[in-house]
């Protein structure tokens, strides 16, 4: 029969209570503990910071290609890749962000980090890219991330806005994972996708439409492949986060700072997520320890999609004329 111990159960006095406390923030050991409750909790520790998620080699011997790697969820999840043993590379199309991207994980990280401008849009590109790679040696892990938004109403929106958009997210998903599956299936070598997706893919979301229909021909692509590659040892999953803030994710879509304000209340548990909890869950899901997991799109966004469909579409109704004007997305010269 096991016991379950609680810091506020009523065995504790309130000085024992306050010891252990202290021990969860300083991982001091308090010396009145029983001897198998403290070689339970030193069991318990590994190292970085006394205190992690994973083993530190979860991803050993694990090549790692990160689209849209360079800023945001994708560089966040470069850097826990890189923590727990993996070889990544990181690609883009702004060779400066990528290459100040990779120097500062090298320095944070100590580990293997490689940088590519390459624009998923471009197949050829893409296909140059993964023959680069190949050279060194196979990829195991592709992780599409690359992604371009933002909030406009549709009837304002031009075609080549629409084909942008498409283009990054559902053309460069594509392009990307046929690039690697493709080898991946002559040589009869395991692998994983992992897709990032949106919690908007099924309901829909006003004012982000070309997202919506981009994200959900990806999440379809997500599920289809799990069942036409895993016999073959290819496993296809993806995530939906919710509201997460990164290097201008939010003041990029939305004019005004109470906006933001106005979508955490949206969210049951009243925050948003955080990248290194993103980070977590991709470093699970492409782990071999999620190997029976396959063709799940796991949604990570504190319940929020569950209390109304349409990340956007509250907050687009409370934008003003003005603010529709100056958020139109800016049309680039025919070329």
């Amino acid at each position: 029969m096991s016991t379950q111990f609680s810091v506020r159960s009523p065995v504790f006095c309130a000085s024992c209570v306050e010891k252990l406390e202290a021990f969860w923030k300083s991982r001091i050991l308090p010396d009145f503990l029983p001897i198998p409750l403290r070689r339970a909790l030193e069991s318990s520790r590994i190292a970085h910071e006394n205190f992690i998620m994973f083993q530190k080699d979860l991803l050993r011997d694990k090549r790692i290609l990160i689209t849209g790697g360079g800023t945001g969820l994708g560089k966040a999840s470069a850097q826990r890749f890189l923590e727990l043993g993996g070889e990544v590379y990181i690609c883009g199309r702004r060779a400066d962000v990528l290459s100040a991207s990779e120097g500062e994980l090298r320095q944070l990280t100590g580990g293997r980090i490689h940088s590519r401008a390459c624009d998923v849009r471009d197949a050829a590109a893409v296909e140059q890219l993964m023959e680069t790679i190949w050279r060194d040696g196979p990829l195991h892990v592709l992780m599409n991330n690359a992604a371009g938004n933002f909030l406009a109403r549709t009837e304002e929106l031009s075609l080549r806005a629409f084909e942008s958009v498409i283009g990054i997210v559902l053309m460069g998903s594509l392009h990307t994972t046929l690039a690697c599956g493709r080898r991946w299936l002559m040589a009869q070598q395991p692998a994983v996708v992992l897709n990032v997706t949106t919690t908007y893919t099924t309901t829909g979301s006003a004012y982000v439409v070309p997202s919506a229909v981009s994200k959900a021909g990806v999440e379809a692509l997500t599920r289809s492949l799990a069942v036409e590659w895993g016999n073959r040892g290819i496993r296809m999953n993806a995530i939906a986060p919710g509201p997460i803030p990164t290097e201008g994710a939010f003041s990029r879509l939305l004019p005004r700072p109470e906006l933001e304000e106005f979508a955490k209340k949206r969210i049951p548990v009243k925050r948003f997520g955080t990248p290194e909890e993103f980070a977590n869950l991709a470093a699970f899901l492409i782990s071999d320890y999620s190997g029976f997991i396959n063709g799940e799109v796991v949604t990570m966004d504190g319940g929020e999609w569950l209390q109304g469909a349409g990340e956007f579409t509250a907050l687009g109704r409370m934008l003003t004329e003005d603010e529709w004007k100056r958020m139109r997305p800016a049309k680039k010269p025919a070329k």
